[in-house]
């Protein structure tokens, strides 16, 4: 079963280059305004307290995800501003690097769709995240560079556990001086 994915569209950058909105155009995602988001969906947002877990799986299965698609360029202000509008289970995704050509290896610079690959594979949608990268050229770069770090948050059986992942990925991030790996 794949679960449900819904695009809010925030104004930024060029549509025919937003990743969200090829989702959208492919039939895997459905674009929605904000009163249209269910309630109970888990929004992903990239300034809540809470990290996504294996757990939260139960979430997006019934409720779907939620991806606020907006440009880096704008920073995050307005996913937050659109964020706190929203219903829902706002989680933020543990620490990974970028697989797209723009922000190649660059730590939690994602795109809209890696991101909603991400969370669906840590949930145990691994089929659909594989489903949803293969449609861009760089999905599998997003794949090799996380492959170890994405398994690993997938078997976690707690928040502490996954933010335990993240602290000893970012020391050695942080040890070979914050390059790209």
């Amino acid at each position: 079963m794949h679960p449900k994915i819904y695009v809010v569209r925030v104004q930024g950058d060029d549509p025919k280059m937003s990743t969200a909105l090829k989702l959208v155009r492919l039939g895997l995602a459905v674009r929605v305004s904000l009163r249209e988001v269910p309630r109970g969906s888990l929004i992903l947002d990239p300034t809540a307290e809470e990290v996504l877990t294996p757990g939260d799986r139960s979430h997006i299965s019934s409720r779907g995800i939620t991806v606020i698609d907006s440009s880096w360029n704008r920073g995050v202000d307005d996913i937050v501003r659109v964020s706190r509008r929203l219903k829902g289970f706002r989680r933020v995704l543990p620490a990974l690097k970028a697989g797209n050509p723009i922000n190649y290896a660059v730590l939690t610079k994602l795109s809209s769709a890696e991101a909603v690959a991400a969370a669906l594979y840590i949930t145990g949608f691994k089929d659909s995240a594989r489903e949803i990268l293969s449609k861009f050229k760089w999905g599998r770069n997003f794949l090799e560079l996380n492959k170890d770090l994405l398994e690993r948050y997938s078997k976690a059986s707690s928040r502490e556990e996954v933010l335990i992942l993240q602290r000893e990925f970012l020391s050695k991030f942080r040890f070979w001086g914050g390059c790209r790996l």
